[in-house]
């Protein structure tokens, strides 16, 4: 599994630019990320290379965090590559609560965080009908 930083930060100028340059500062580097906003807030998922420590400076600059685990998996970086993955996960009844991709990709490959409802059975389904799982480390340091 590997660990996803989220983090809400209120609907407000600079919000975001002040999580990315405190993970400047702290020379924490960003993989993934995805932003989910509404009316007053967004939710902000990361992927870092130091997990810990930036649940640890992002708290001590008042942001509200969590670390969740999610499940990344390379898929063939072509039109219908990542269907193929989904499809197992439909078919065993797995659903899909979010995902989004990394900010690059690992040779001719597509890289893609998951969060499932069932992340055990997920992760034997991709596995048995071999889906790429990526490792902790590959996330943190592609």
């Amino acid at each position: 599994m590997i660990k996803q930083i989220s983090l809400f930060l209120e609907n407000k100028k600079g919000r975001l630019a002040h999580v990315c340059r405190a993970m400047g500062e702290e020379g924490i580097n960003i993989r993934a990320l995805s932003i989910a906003d509404s009316t007053d807030f967004g939710v902000l998922r990361l992927i870092v290379d130091d997990p810990q420590k930036a649940e640890a400076q992002l708290k001590e600059r008042g942001f509200l965090v969590t670390i969740t685990d999610v499940i990344g998996i390379k898929v063939a970086d072509r039109p219908g590559g990542l269907a193929a993955a989904l499809d197992l996960l439909e078919t065993a009844d797995v659903s899909v609560e979010y995902m989004y991709a990394f900010l690059g990709k690992c040779g001719d490959r597509a890289m893609v965080i998951l969060r499932l409802n069932d992340a055990a059975k997920g992760l034997e389904v991709l596995k048995r009908y071999g889906i790429e799982i990526m490792e902790e480390s590959e996330a943190y340091n592609f």
